[in-house]
């Protein structure tokens, strides 16, 4: 059965997964480094929303969305993680 704790492992587990992403190893091989992020090689991902109105492309979005996460989460995850380890221990 799908619960709610199951929910909050993947999505604990998928922000690790983000976390943990090198920029120099993974992210600059394909192209999502942050470098690429301040000149986007793809101008036909590039689009325009009426909340945005930059006109930022999508791909320049997620570097931001994985730089950020990698930037803030990084604390919050380790306290998390250690919870998350200890309640799996103690209750199995």
């Amino acid at each position: 059965m799908f619960g709610l704790g199951k929910l909050l492992y993947v999505i604990i587990l998928t922000v690790n997964g983000i976390a943990v992403l090198s920029e120099d190893r993974f992210l600059n091989r394909i192209g999502w480094g942050s470098t690429t992020a301040n000149n986007p090689s793809q101008p036909y991902l590039q689009f325009s929303t009426s909340a945005q109105g930059e006109g930022t492309s999508v791909k320049t979005r997620l570097i931001n969305l994985i730089s950020a996460v990698r930037t803030l989460m990084r604390l919050p995850l380790i306290f998390i993680n250690v919870v998350i380890i200890f309640y799996e221990l103690i209750l199995g």
